[in-house]
């Protein structure tokens, strides 16, 4: 039977023209109208349970379940849905125009496209840095209606770069507090400080080439952890790595910078995920994976100074795995 009754709350997202309904027993239903245009039809799977009749009327758009007990219909809905201005995101005054310069290596549409995040997604970013070059760009996309955790630094660590590290990235945030408005701080510091976003929150965790600094503080396993955590049934990691030959040695993946796919692969897995897809978006054949400073000597860092500079140069940035995983649920 459906019940009325069941139906708590409904509420009408304005921005995005989504109806959310949700039950008492916490049954969570969403309608996207650009799916349900003129008469459509959702099976009951979606709404068993939820409710038998429910009649309003939201912005003037009117909910009717039909006679039939398995079909809910959804009249005169008109597609409004949202979509990232990436001209505006990308060449936004906000970015620093060092920032800007990287976006040639690192493909930031198609990577968050690939990601598949969207202006309304709630985002976990971990350890976005002091430059906060991810940051620049998922604001602006998250700023009316999605949210963005940046899991940074413990701003009482030991480590002087972190603390500065952490504090200019506060200065970034200030700067340009219209297009950061829906950023929230919180702290990364495992295995002690974990909580990088309310439990089961977010519909994405990523992370952007920081897994072989976890391995070198041998806390992988327990950052891998924390994002699990965070994430919502059926909720998506994306990662972003240097990536190692295969068959490369622990110690080697930890004083290069690069690690294989296979070792990230397994610390997800050990953490609960499941591997989605792969993608070269941030691939470069240009890099062979060994210099004398391991993945420091390319750009940005060039820690070569002037020793061999344009040949780094010409390389760029470095060969980099792009995956995701799926936290197992709804």
């Amino acid at each position: 039977m459906f019940h009325s009754t069941s139906v708590r709350r409904a509420i009408h997202h304005l921005g995005d023209r989504c109806l959310s309904l949700v039950a008492d027993d916490g049954y969570l239903l969403k309608l996207n109208p650009s799916n349900f245009i003129n008469g459509a039809e959702m099976h009951t799977k979606f709404i068993q349970g939820v409710f038998r009749r429910f009649t309003s009327t939201f912005a003037g758009l009117p909910l009717r379940v039909a006679g039939a007990a398995s079909l809910l219909i959804v009249a005169g809905c008109q597609p409004t849905e949202r979509v990232i201005d990436w001209d505006a995101v990308l060449n936004g005054e906000h970015r620093a125009e060092a920032n800007k310069a990287r976006d040639v290596y690192r493909h930031p549409k198609e990577t968050l496209s690939f990601f598949g995040v969207t202006p309304c997604s709630t985002v976990v970013e971990i350890w976005p840095g002091g430059k906060g070059w991810y940051t620049e760009i998922l604001g602006p996309i998250l700023k009316d209606c999605g949210k963005l955790y940046a899991a940074h630094f413990n701003p009482e660590s030991e480590v002087e770069y972190f603390r500065k590290s952490l504090e200019s990235y506060k200065t970034k945030l200030a700067a340009s507090p219209g297009v950061y408005r829906t950023v929230e701080l919180t702290v990364l510091d495992a295995p002690e400080k974990t909580a990088i976003a309310p439990e089961g929150s977010a519909d994405f965790v990523l992370t952007f080439r920081n897994i072989h600094n976890w391995m070198k503080y041998g806390t992988d396993q327990a950052v891998f952890a924390a994002a699990y955590k965070a994430l919502k049934p059926g909720g998506i990691l994306g990662v972003v790595e240097h990536r190692a030959d295969a068959g490369v040695p622990l110690s080697t993946m930890i004083s290069s910078g690069y690690v294989t796919e296979a070792k990230a692969i397994e610390l997800a897995e050990a953490a609960g995920f499941k591997l989605v897809e792969k993608s070269d978006v941030n691939a470069n054949p240009k890099d062979g994976h060994f210099h004398p400073r391991g993945v420091w000597t390319l750009p940005p860092s060039l820690r070569m100074g002037d020793e061999d500079r344009e040949k780094y140069l010409a390389i760029g940035e470095s060969d980099r795995f792009t995956m995701t995983f799926r936290k197992p649920g709804k």
